[in-house]
């Protein structure tokens, strides 16, 4: 059996994809939703005190760079938690971050609602694609808040983010406690096709897989996938997914997200 296009790397918050750049075959760490500075983001938007997690953050990541033997790191947006250009604790943390990755792998960055300061920032160090997303061989990325483009849905498996999918899981004496999860499930063409205003015949079209990422920040919310009145974020879903089920981090199947 071939190995999958994207593998969750059990436990983590975190996958390895079979890439392609430039011709050549790739090894991908590919996260979501980092959220660099989020503890100053709370801190001006709230008025919550929390101690940053920065460094924590960076060798969680540094370590599955490691593990992994990948030659790069794709992030699925919102690498950066301000909306506009990084300062203060955001930046030092992305600086440190970007140095030490940069170090190690190629780095990319699939630009989120949050990220809209940082092709500038990283100058030519980071590769930041358009907002669409894009194609690496058969895998597609975006970050979710914007339609993905053509040549992403034309990919075999279509990587997104943005959600922070999680799930409400009770026991039988009324305890609940959140989880943090994927979605898998396939694509509806037909949902795409009304956006760009073609025919489903004029898509190329591959039947692709999505798969939501979970959120890599431990200290951001997200949406509860199987809680009534939740909404999902993303433009495409819930329309543009079919027989989306959920998954632990640990690779617990969960079935059809609407039912856990």
């Amino acid at each position: 059996m071939s190995e999958p296009l994207v593998e969750p790397i059990p436990g983590h918050p975190a996958a390895v994809a079979r890439t392609t750049r430039r011709g050549f075959p790739e090894r991908s760490l590919v996260v979501a939703d980092y959220h660099a500075g989020i503890e100053s983001g709370l801190r001006y938007e709230r008025g919550v005190e929390l101690p940053s997690n920065a460094a924590v953050r960076r060798e969680r990541l540094l370590s599955l760079l490691d593990r992994t033997g990948a030659d790069r790191l794709v992030v699925l947006g919102d690498l950066g938690h301000r909306i506009g250009d990084p300062k203060g604790d955001e930046a030092e943390e992305l600086r440190d971050l970007v140095d030490a990755v940069t170090d190690c792998a190629e780095m990319t960055l699939v630009p989120g609602n949050h990220d809209g300061g940082l092709a500038d920032f990283f100058d030519d160090r980071v590769e930041v694609t358009a907002r669409s997303g894009v194609r690496l061989g058969d895998v597609g990325f975006c970050h979710g808040h914007t339609w993905p483009s053509r040549e992403v849905l034309a990919a075999d498996v279509v990587c997104s983010a943005h959600e922070h999918p999680a799930v409400r899981l009770e026991d039988e004496v009324g305890g609940a406690r959140k989880e943090r999860v994927w979605l898998r499930g396939s694509l509806v063409p037909d949902v795409f096709a009304d956006h760009y205003g073609v025919d489903v015949a004029e898509l190329e079209w591959n039947d692709p897989q999505l798969v939501v990422f979970p959120v890599f920040n431990n200290t951001s919310g997200g949406t509860w996938v199987n809680v009534p009145g939740q909404g999902f974020l993303s433009p495409f879903l819930p329309d543009g997914l079919v027989g989306g089920e959920a998954y632990l981090l640990d690779g617990t199947r969960l079935g059809d997200y609407r039912n856990v």
